[in-house]
This record gives structure tokens, C-alpha cells and sequence, in this order.
């Protein structure tokens, strides 16, 4: 069995405050999942349940189709959304502690410590206290104690939090080898732009359910279709003169499709929407009547989009 991670039916209660609701998905091994939702989703709830700091009040967390043990856990990677560092410690030394902890050899720890922090462009502040380097330099440092011992999971908390664009890229491609390794990776981020640049699967929380789950790519096919980019030549011009409370051209050209809204109008340009019992045909049929149609194709939407209109 492939060694995946699974949540199945979590449920967290804070008193009154219901912080995860029935909350199920699949982080799958090799690939690369996004974490994404607003502030309060229950993004963190859920990582600290799978690291065992929280339990769940119902449902349960398996990796390799087995129920999760300490044992276990302490071959995952963790970042958590506190940054626990020891700010006077030195660097390698506080990496090289780390390891040992996770149950590598003095020597093997050693060895980790100086790849990661020449991969991650540390080297030179190897001897360094914590405390004395930037906050994005910090951040690139608790990146590196997540991966120190080679873990066989990795879960990181807005990891890309803080770090200039060349660090991001850094991370990035460290991450990406992870993965190719065919270690599971699930990481939480505002960045969507980021999460759609790098991730295979994603999960959308929304005040504590999942509101979306699956491969990136096409949770965004899914989500086109029932917006249309439309060029025609010419086009009905919305400031066009028209008799006194009749439609302007534009409004008039799209009154003809039932079902059918304007969503962006740019000169011979025009996104709509389709309501789903419209006819696209039709639309196509009517700007037909009107002029050479140019472009008549689906949008597909960004993961910033479907994440507006979800939590909407």
C-alpha cells in the first residue's frame, strides 16, 4: 500500500466553536498538496492533529493505511505555525540537535545540517545564534529543522511566510525533490498564485469543512465551462445610442441568450457567464448573426478565483 496520508471524518470542537466539521482528504505520496482558506479555516486545527499535538473529538488519521503512533509521527517533518527554534542557539548546532532528536547518527546529523543549509544559502551563517539573522533567514532555518532527518511526510504551516523571492525558490525546489523522492508534502499558504505554481492536489477549507478537494489542475477545468470569452468583429458597443430606456447595444446583443450575464467587457472582448441551463450555442448562434466571430472559449479560472467564489 502506497504510504499516503488520510484524514477521514475529523471533527475538532473548541467549546461552542466548531474548528473542523466531517473534514476528509488524502495526501498522496509524491505529490504536492496546497492547503488553502482563509484566516480561521481550521488549517492549523488540522495539521496539529495529524502531528499529534491535538486529537481529533471524532474520526481518524492514518499514514499507510494505519492509525498514526508517536513512533510514526517521528518520521514526519513538521513546521508548525509557531516558529519553536532556540533563539540563542547556533544554527548548525541547534540543526545537527534536531536530527539526533529524530534519531540520526552524530554524523549523519552533521552531514544533513551542512546540505541543507548550503542548499537553502546558509553556509555562511552556520555558526551564527538564531536570533541574529533576518526573520526571512530565520524562516529559511526552521524549513531546514522540518527537513533535517529526512522525513517520509512533510507538513509545513505557511512555509514561504516571510522569504524573499529567491528564497521562495529555494524552498521550492527543495520541496519539489521531496516530493519527486515520493514524499508526501502538504503545505498550507496565502500565496495562491504559489500553491497553483507548485502544487499537484489541493484542498479548500472553508470555516471548517472542505469545500473542495483533487488534482489542481482539475478542480479549474471542473470550474470552466459556465465562463465564456467571447471576440467578435465587430461588437455591439454598450455606449452605443439607443431610443430612451431601451437596452445600450451590448445589453441588447446579450438579452437575446437567456441564462447569459456579462462578467468583463473590454472593446471586441466580452467574458460572460452561463446560468446551467444556457445554451452556448445559442450565444454562439447570436454573435454569429451579428459579426466574424474571432474567439468563443471557456475561461478557466484561476485557483485565487475559484477560492473567492467558494467562500463567497
Amino acid at each position: 500500500m502506497a504510504q499516503e496520508l488520510t484524514l477521514a471524518g475529523v471533527t475538532r470542537t473548541f467549546g461552542d466553536r466548531t474548528a473542523l466539521d466531517d473534514v476528509g482528504f488524502t495526501v498522496r505520496p509524491g505529490r504536492m498538496t496546497g492547503f488553502i482558506g482563509a484566516n480561521g479555516a481550521g488549517k492549523t486545527t488540522a495539521m496539529r492533529i495529524v502531528m499529534g499535538v491535538l486529537a481529533p473529538d471524532s474520526g481518524e488519521v492514518t499514514f499507510d493505511g494505519r492509525p498514526l503512533t508517536l513512533e510514526v509521527r517521528r518520521t514526519f517533518g513538521y513546521m508548525p505555525e509557531e516558529r519553536g527554534l532556540y533563539p540563542r542557539m547556533r544554527v548548525a548546532e541547534q540543526l545537527v540537535h534536531l536530527g539526533r532528536v529524530h534519531g540520526l547518527g552524530a554524523q549523519a546529523a552533521r552531514r544533513r545540517t551542512h546540505e541543507l543549509l548550503e542548499r537553502l544559502g546558509l553556509a555562511d551563517r552556520a555558526d551564527d545564534a538564531l536570533q541574529s539573522l533576518s526573520l526571512g533567514n530565520q524562516q529559511r532555518v526552521q524549513v531546514a529543522a522540518a527537513l533535517v532527518h529526512d522525513p517520509v511526510l512533510l507538513v509545513l504551516d505557511e512555509p514561504f511566510s516571510g522569504l524573499d523571492p529567491i528564497a521562495v525558490d529555494a524552498m521550492a525546489e527543495h520541496l519539489r525533490e521531496r516530493s519527486a523522492a515520493g514524499v508526501p508534502v502538504l503545505f498550507s499558504s496565502h500565496q495562491l498564485e504559489l500553491v497553483e505554481r507548485l502544487c499537484d492536489d489541493v484542498v479548500l477549507l472553508h470555516q471548517g469543512r472542505v469545500l473542495a478537494a483533487g488534482e489542481a489542475g482539475e478542480l479549474r477545468r471542473r470550474r470552466a465551462g459556465r465562463r465564456l470569452r467571447l471576440v467578435v468583429d465587430p461588437f455591439p458597443d454598450e455606449r452605443a445610442p439607443a431610443a430612451e430606456g431601451a437596452p445600450t447595444g451590448l445589453a441588447a446583443f446579450l438579452e437575446q441568450v437567456p441564462g447569459v450575464s456579462l462578467h468583463a467587457h473590454d472593446g471586441r472582448t466580452v467574458v460572460v457567464d452561463l446560468a446551467e441551463d444556457a445554451d452556448d450555442q445559442a450565444l454562439l448562434a447570436q454573435a454569429q448573426a451579428h459579426g466574424a466571430v474571432r474567439e468563443l472559449t471557456p475561461v478557466v479560472p484561476t485557483l485565487a478565483e475559484i477560492f473567492r467564489e467558494a467562500v463567497r
